[in-house]
């Protein structure tokens, strides 16, 4: 995995356990008041309108990127292909490989909202 799909697979991840953390019932209400109101989440407050456009859009166009390397793979040549084993083994794993990052954009774009 190159090393866009691995940050944007680490955010998705990231994601995942902050919403999970979130829906944790032992947290008492007060106890997240007292974080939310901290120091830090003002900081993080006060900058993040422009983190999460700069986020959306390039999420946005990661997801326009595996979109189009899914459509070049899911459109190819299998007549051509059908004659070596080795050749539509490996178009199969950039197809796979191309859905793999469809999802990871699309599932990231999806809770970033």
């Amino acid at each position: 995995m190159s090393l866009q799909w691995t940050a944007v697979a680490t955010f998705l991840y990231a994601e995942v356990f902050l919403v999970l953390l979130l829906c944790v019932p032992f947290v008492s209400p007060a106890r997240w008041q007292k974080i939310f109101r901290s120091r830090l989440v003002g900081l993080a407050v006060a900058y993040g309108n422009t983190f999460f456009i700069v986020l959306i859009v390039i999420l946005v166009l990661l997801l326009l990127d595996a979109l189009r390397e899914t459509r070049k793979y899911n459109v190819g040549d299998k007549e051509a292909l059908s004659s070596t084993p080795a050749a539509l083994e490996h178009f199969h794993m950039k197809l796979f490989r191309a859905q793999r990052n469809l999802y990871l954009a699309g599932f990231s774009l999806l809770l970033s909202l």
